[in-house]
């Protein structure tokens, strides 16, 4: 099954290189945006198939930029100057203190018993701390990097091995429950806050928190979690051990210190909106008193052996990508030519919904989820005049496309988030097809009632 698998992908990224260099060959665009086009081709089918490495495919992506200048560097490194990148950095050291501490197992031990001793107790319990962070945490990044240690220790309690399906299955619960339910939570997400951004710019409009959470959450919050549970439990089926004897201990110094640090820097992002730091400076102040020397918590050898330098350059390497896609115009090109072919009509209300969701959808492959709402917010008003809908229903239908990813490499939460798990990104491309379809064929036709009992549509 593994070589098949493998024959797969490697067909997969065969046919991505293929249709790169054609692009190259044909040059259906102005010269740049060929150029752009056929490295965004090879990286997305890299990506995508898994066929190397992903750290590699993103220095692969860098280099070529810059050997051919096909963008500036300030475009293509854009990444690594980028305040997510910052927090995962920061994230990655703090993940490795609550491991080595065993901070992480303790807390472990606290959920393990409220969650019961079920497989589908843990991953519901998962799922739904993942979701519960989403309304007092405004960083789904930032919530990758708290659960994602404390999931991993709870994988160890329940005796699921590194490579065993239960731990897959918890580690895609958090990387999961921490992110996808929450785009209907107003400011959880980025694109949520690039969309109330860019349609305060350009229309003067702001939704409020009670109309964004009551137009999304009934269906893509809490309709959408309660499929992803019974998926992950069917897709990585297994069955906890035993746990040993609960003996408990009081905290040691180490972990003390380590809990309080962790508070302050919870209570810092979740309050970011009063005193206007980024959660990001919030995780490097912490990663950098957890490595200040006689003072902190991960030595030298920790820093060196146990972070995982690799999903850094993978983030920036999405991050850079999506950039690209903006700054040489393929967005905007892409999202124009869909436009002119959309069947919007007044009398249609069917078909304007199914198609302004098809077009975030298919935006988001392009540019990732945070350049749905940046290329597709100038675009409104054009789509509401041809479909006769109010612009504030053509706005918030943004979110039926970016709350529904593809492929894991449109969100780099996700990709962080199972980089922190140490897992392949496999099992998350199959569970956000899986997710991708059911919303497509289930939750958006629940989704377009809804919003007519509402009165939107």
């Amino acid at each position: 099954m593994s070589h098949r698998r493998l024959s797969i992908s490697r067909l997969g990224a065969a046919l991505a290189v293929a249709a790169a260099l054609l692009v190259l060959l044909i040059r259906p665009l102005p010269s740049s945006e060929s150029a752009a086009l056929a490295l965004c081709l090879a990286a997305i089918g890299l990506w995508a198939t898994g066929a190397i490495p992903e750290y590699v495919t993103a220095i692969a992506f860098f280099t070529l930029a810059m050997l051919f200048k096909i963008g500036s560097p300030g475009v293509i490194f854009g990444g690594f100057e980028s305040a997510a990148w910052w927090l995962i950095f920061g994230g990655l050291i703090m993940g490795v203190a609550v491991k080595t501490t065993g901070l992480g197992e303790r807390i472990a031990r606290r959920l393990a018993r409220s969650f019961g001793g079920s497989y589908w107790g843990v991953i519901t319990g998962v799922t739904v701390v993942g979701v519960t962070l989403g309304f007092v945490m405004p960083s789904s990044m930032g919530r990758a990097v708290l659960l994602m240690p404390i999931a991993l220790s709870l994988a160890g309690r329940f005796g699921f091995a590194p490579g065993s399906k239960g731990r897959t299955g918890i580690v895609l619960a958090a990387a999961f429950g921490c992110h996808v339910p929450t785009f209907s939570i107003l400011p959880a997400n980025v694109p949520n806050m690039v969309l109330v951004g860019a349609a305060e710019t350009a229309y003067r409009y702001v939704p409020t928190y009670g109309t964004y959470l009551l137009l999304h959450f009934p269906v893509l919050g809490f309709l959408k979690t309660a499929i992803m549970v019974p998926l992950i439990v069917w897709l990585c089926p297994d069955r906890p051990q035993p746990a040993g004897a609960d003996i408990r201990t009081p905290l040691r110094n180490d972990e003390r210190w380590l809990a309080m640090l962790l508070i302050v820097a919870l209570a810092f992002w979740m309050t970011d909106s009063l005193h206007h730091v980024s959660p990001a400076w919030v995780s490097m102040a912490a990663a950098l008193l957890l490595l200040a020397p006689g003072f902190g918590l991960v030595g030298r050898k920790a820093f060196g052996e146990q972070i995982n330098y690799g999903s850094l350059f993978y983030v920036a390497g999405i991050m850079g990508l999506g950039s690209l896609v903006d700054k040489s115009g393929l967005g905007g090109r892409l999202a124009d030519a869909i436009v002119q072919i959309l069947p919007l009509a007044p009398s249609s209300p069917i078909m304007n919904f199914a198609s302004l969701s098809a077009v975030s959808t298919v935006v988001g492959l392009a540019t990732t989820l945070p350049g749905v709402p940046a290329v597709l917010t100038p675009l409104a008003a054009q789509m509401a005049q041809a479909s006769g809908l109010p612009l504030d229903t053509i706005l918030m239908s943004q979110v039926l496309g970016f709350s529904n990813p593809i492929l894991p490499y449109e969100s780099a939460p996700l990709v962080v988030a199972m980089q922190l798990g140490g897992e392949r990104m496999g099992p998350a491309q199959i569970l956000c097809l899986l997710l991708a379809v059911i919303t497509i064929v289930f939750l958006l036709p629940i989704n377009f009632l809804w919003w007519r009992l509402l009165g939107w549509i």
